[in-house]
């Protein structure tokens, strides 16, 4: 008589690094107070090995504004929705400002426009 193997014995699961890149990315738009108006959205590379995810964010910020303020939200956010999304660890989200957004600037290139 064959043993019946429990369902969670029966396979693995394995998530994408892509997957959890597009969670990373979306936790870091969560904990962002907005978007640039003229910026891009947060964009996440993950390595993934061992159920250990390695993040990196790239993403533009409104200037003036705290920035190592910001990018700490982001790394506990990030973390955080990974770990409870995935079940993944991720020790270090590396985050880089790709970009800052003066209101001078937005102001400058709407007179240009006109």
């Amino acid at each position: 008589m064959a043993t019946q193997v429990a369902p969670a014995d029966r396979g693995a699961t394995r998530i994408a690094d892509r997957v959890v890149a597009k969670i990373a990315a979306q936790a870091a738009r969560e904990a962002l107070p907005a978007v640039p108006a003229d910026g891009g959205a947060p964009h996440a590379t993950v390595s993934v090995r061992h159920d250990i995810a390695h993040v990196r964010i790239s993403l533009e910020l409104d200037y003036p504004g705290d920035i190592g303020t910001q990018c700490g939200a982001v790394r506990r956010q990030v973390a955080e929705r990974v770990k409870a999304l995935a079940g993944m660890e991720v020790p270090e989200v590396a985050v880089q400002v790709e970009r800052l957004h003066s209101e001078h600037d937005r102001g400058a290139a709407q007179r240009r426009i006109r």
